[in-house]
Formats: C-alpha cells, sequence, structure tokens
C-alpha cells in the first residue's frame, strides 16, 4: 500500500498528542513492533501512561502525531534522560505512509524541540532489522555508538552531538 494519489508531506501538520489521540498512538505504537512483540530493553509503559511519560516534566518532553487528512499516520517522542541530554523514541510512521517523507518531517521536529531546549546529546536505538529507519538517522547526522544484543537480537545505538558544528 502506498500514499494516496496527491499526498504531499507538505500537507502534514505536526501536534502534540491529546487524549482522542491515545487509540491512534496505540496502534502505531503496535504495528511497528517487530514480531508483534515489545523489545526486551523496552517495557512499552511510556505508551500505557503517555501523560506521565511525555507531559509531566514541565515541557521539557514531548510526544508529536503528523495529521494527514484529519488521521494520524506518524508520531515520535523525545523523553529528557538529563540535565543535557534527551533519548528519540517511539518514531513510528503507518505503513502505507512510509518512504514519503513523513519519517524525516518527524525527526525535523523532534530534533528542533531539542535544539529549543538546549539538549547537547540525543540518543536512539533502533533493531538492525530497522533499514530505512537507520537510514534516516544517520541522514539526519546520527553516529553509530555501539551494537549491543538482547537476547540474541542485535540493537544499535545511535547519538547525535548537538553542540557541533555542522560538517561540510
Amino acid at each position: 500500500m502506498t500514499a494516496p494519489v496527491g499526498f504531499s508531506v507538505k500537507k502534514i501538520s505536526m501536534r502534540l498528542v491529546v487524549d482522542d489521540d491515545h487509540a491512534a498512538v496505540r496502534d502505531l505504537f503496535e504495528n511497528g513492533l517487530i514480531e508483534g512483540f515489545v523489545a526486551d530493553n523496552d517495557t512499552g509503559a511510556d505508551m500505557e501512561n503517555i501523560a506521565e511519560a511525555y507531559f509531566s516534566d514541565e515541557g521539557q518532553s514531548a510526544l508529536w502525531v503528523a495529521d494527514y487528512d484529519e488521521a494520524v499516520i506518524g508520531m515520535i517522542g523525545v523523553q529528557k534522560t538529563s540535565d543535557h541530554g534527551a533519548e528519540i523514541r517511539r518514531l513510528r510512521v503507518r505503513s502505507d505512509f512510509r518512504r514519503q517523507g513523513v519519517g524525516a518531517k518527524l525527526m525535523e521536529q523532534a530534533l528542533q524541540f531539542c535544539l529549543h531546549h538546549s539538549y547537547l546529546k540525543v540518543s536512539l536505538d533502533v533493531r538492525i532489522e530497522r533499514g530505512p529507519a537507520i537510514a534516516l538517522f544517520e541522514k539526519f547526522g546520527f553516529q553509530l555508538n555501539r551494537t549491543r544484543e538482547v537476547n540474541g537480537r542485535r540493537m544499535l545505538d545511535f547519538y547525535l552531538d548537538l553542540y557541533r558544528e555542522p560538517m561540510g
């Protein structure tokens, strides 16, 4: 399945999650699970209590959705991890809208938020099976920090230093 004819990433609106989005966000989360299971290094607790996970620290963390034609088609979260650091979490795009620029727009939203909050280092992790996501992270300048095994599955830990001058 692909995005509808006439789809343009320019028609996407980005906004913070509201209570009415919880079912759509939960659906994105569940549809993004590999083999239907939450990774062993992840409890999924943030999806059970979005308000606590993303909106209880005076605006230092957040969760956004991407809307297209009044439908939630993607999401991304940022959670503060230290005074100068944050983790990007839950990047998901509905399968019929993948590879259309939605993930990049979500990543731009998250990184702008991190810059606004003066986070110096942003991290994320991803399973090795997520080739397109890995390519997106590299496009945004994320560097591979380490590869680790979690119950026989390879996880990649990436980071981005926001205090550095851009290359090139």
